[in-house]
Parts: structure tokens; sequence; C-alpha cells
């Protein structure tokens, strides 16, 4: 299987084993299997069906889940690739900027007859 869209496969399969929790609930409720009082009741049935689909989700989806992550992995390690190697550039622009000023403060001190301070 392709591991390009890994993390919205993961999501969307996530997110359709908790409806399918949530409608198996609320089909229980209808038929009185399980009691709903109100607005209450139905705030019950959504923190059922998250309590019956996170660990169907952690066990079913094992697959998906290790996808998801070797795609982050990837993706997080090539972005600190990408911004040592931006800041190495950064790095190195700067020091020429600063030999060449030191360069010219050299050159301008020995043509004035200025001694450089010694330390």
């Amino acid at each position: 299987m392709s591991k390009s869209h890994a993390t919205l496969r993961y999501t969307s399969l996530r997110a359709g084993i908790f409806a399918l929790c949530f409608l198996v609930c609320v089909l229980l409720a209808h038929f009185g299997i399980i009691p709903v009082a109100g607005q209450t009741g139905y705030f019950f049935l959504v923190l059922l069906a998250a309590l019956i689909s996170a660990p169907l989700s952690y066990v079913l989806l094992n697959r998906q889940r290790d996808e998801m992550s070797e795609q982050i992995v990837g993706k997080v390690s090539g972005m600190r690739t990408r911004t040592a190697e931006r800041i190495a550039s950064q790095n190195a622009e700067e020091d020429a900027v600063d030999d060449a000023n030191r360069a010219g403060a050299a050159a301008a001190n020995v043509v004035s007859g200025d001694r450089p301070a010694s330390a």
C-alpha cells in the first residue's frame, strides 16, 4: 500500500470506527437496551462510543498507525535536515561578511599607518 496518505487513512478509519460505535450505541438506546434521558443521555452515548472505539482502533489500526508514524518521522527528519542546512548556510554567509569587514578594517589601518591594537 502507498504510504503517502497514511495520516489521512488512519484518521478517516478511526473516525469511521467511532461513527460505527456511535451508531451501535444509538440503536441500542433506540431499542431501550441502553437507557437515555434527555441531552445528557446523548452525551453519554458519545462518551460510550469513544470509550468503545478507542481500544478497537488501537487493536484494529495497528498497521495504519505504524505507517502514519513512519510518514511523520520521515517528514520531521527531512525538516530537521533542511533547517540544519539553512542555518549552516546562513552562518557561512555571516562569517564571510565578518571576514570581509575585518580584512577591510585591517587594510584601512595599514593605509592610515595605525597599528592594530595588541590584546
